[in-house]
């Protein structure tokens, strides 16, 4: 497996609390000489992680953007449990299903809230959806890197095999049967959310036990795929705290 770049302090940061050694060297701006620079070179000071300092110029060509705090590193990949082995450690499974997200920004904001209302994982299909790459890994502020993201060749077909483990599989749709508000969420769940533009595809619609929308206050239509994730996770786990 190839090794990965990640940028960013909280991606960073992360990572060495979880698997200090997968993370082979660390490219480092000279002119960045703050106490956070700091505590992070003391963090490292005793490993065999090869530490590199260079220009914002270099950090820029390295990273394709110019949002690396003055920091990056190349890691080698953790490896992944597949679902099965999360489900059998889950008492009640608590997961989220992802139909082709392809904003970087939205799925590291999605893992962030992932990690925060305690998500057992994140699944998402091979093709046509972003993956973990280093601008995720930097906006989700470490939950990349402790949220399980499981990627399968056929969504349809995981849909069904969650079904035949009494997980109940919830749509996030506008036309919903029900609202999030009036909807009693099962215990074991997994929340699908479409893409960016067009939302589900017509079989992963067919695959959910039912579809349920978000209520609307104000004059917006609709609202961010992220922003709208988040709600369904905290109303979610709002109902699990309460049981």
């Amino acid at each position: 497996m190839s090794r990965r770049l990640i940028f960013g302090f909280h991606s960073i940061n992360s990572r060495l609390r979880q698997n200090a050694q997968s993370v082979e060297e660390i490219y480092l701006d000279h002119a960045r000489q703050d106490a956070r620079m700091k505590q992070l070179l003391e963090k490292i000071q005793n490993t065999t992680i090869r530490v590199i300092t260079t220009d914002s110029e270099r950090l820029n060509k390295i990273c394709g953007t110019n949002q690396h705090q003055g920091i990056a590193a190349f890691v080698k990949p953790l490896p992944q449990k597949d679902l099965e082995d999360i489900l059998d450690e889950c008492e009640n499974p608590f997961l989220l299903i992802l139909d082709g997200i392809t904003d970087p920004h939205n799925l590291g904001a999605i893992l962030r809230t992932a990690d925060a209302m305690g998500v057992s994982a994140v699944i998402a299909p091979k093709d046509n959806s972003v993956g973990i790459n280093a601008t995720v890994s930097k906006v989700a502020c470490g939950a990349a890197e402790t949220v399980p993201y499981i990627t399968v060749t056929n969504l349809s077909r995981t849909m069904k095999e969650l079904k035949k483990q009494n997980i109940w599989i919830l749509g996030a749709d506008m036309a919903g049967e029900s609202d999030l508000f009036h909807t009693e969420i099962p215990t074991n769940v997994a929340w699908v959310m479409g893409s960016e533009g067009k939302g589900m595809r017509r079989l992963t619609r067919e695959n959910c036990d039912y579809l349920v929308s978000i209520p609307m206050f104000g004059t917006v239509e609709s609202m961010n795929v992220s922003v709208s994730c988040a709600m369904l996770l905290a109303e979610t786990q709002r109902q699990r705290c309460c049981k």
